[in-house]
């Protein structure tokens, strides 16, 4: 290799290599700032929590009062309509597999609000069968639970979903097979009765700020292995091979 093409063939490593530790680095801060951002979020989602309970009156009415009310704690009253009521799949809890209850609670004022009830366990032989769970519909029932956007959502294919096992649910699917008014928010329930046959032991929001923590920390490892091995193969090797041709 000419000299000039090897001082070419030096500055393509190097521009290659500033380029790369730059790149890294960058989406290394970039993953710090959305961990100070989730992490603000997570702050204000524990403030709410902490906030006064919510009454029936003040549960949000449209979708874009739902945000400024989530992790709220609400107390509410209403009957249950028993034949809206789906199993949401593939949920764990303790380790156990099972389903999440979901059932819309109707409102003095004729509308409704869909519930997460909690938990019940799924029967291994008889994939099929659901948990028995008490679900009266001739008595008012006082609700306490925390105020959520939407069920949680798994993966799925996209399929048309029908029965009242559910992989997920979507609360306008929910309203046109119900003929109910429902609520744009969703509830989950915190406190209940003893028999209903469900398990309530909810897991803490979480925004996953350490996920970001952990992808920064990915992105600054690569960007000093890219500065480390460039200084090792374009700048101590060559010296030290250099050397020992002189001696």
């Amino acid at each position: 290799m000419t000299p000039t093409r090897h001082s070419q063939h030096r500055w393509v490593i190097l521009l290659a290599a500033v380029v790369g530790v730059a790149g890294t680095a960058r989406l290394g801060v970039w993953q710090l700032d959305r961990a100070a951002q989730k992490t603000s979020r997570q702050a204000l989602l524990d403030t709410r929590r902490q906030l006064p309970e919510l009454g029936a009156a003040d549960l949000a009415r449209t979708a874009a009062e739902v945000p400024d009310q989530v992790q709220r704690r609400i107390r509410l009253q209403g009957r249950w309509v028993a034949r809206a009521t789906h199993f949401l799949d593939n949920r764990p809890m303790n380790g156990r597999v099972g389903f999440h209850v979901v059932t819309p609670l109707q409102l003095a004022d004729g509308t409704a609000v869909l519930v997460e009830r909690g938990w019940g366990p799924r029967n291994a032989l008889r994939r099929e069968d659901l948990p028995p769970v008490r679900t009266p519909e001739d008595e008012t029932v006082t609700v306490v639970a925390r105020i959520i956007p939407a069920p949680s959502r798994l993966f799925d294919l996209g399929g048309l979903e029908t029965g009242v096992i559910r992989q997920n649910l979507d609360l306008d699917a929910v309203a046109r097979a119900s003929g109910l008014s429902l609520r744009p928010a969703t509830l989950l329930q915190t406190e209940g009765p003893a028999d209903d046959g469900l398990l309530r032991q909810w897991s803490a929001p979480s925004t996953g700020v350490d996920k970001h923590h952990g992808y920064a920390v990915q992105w600054f490892a690569l960007s000093a292995l890219i500065a480390g091995l460039y200084v090792w193969f374009q700048l101590i090797r060559p010296r030290r091979q250099a050397a020992s041709h002189v001696a």
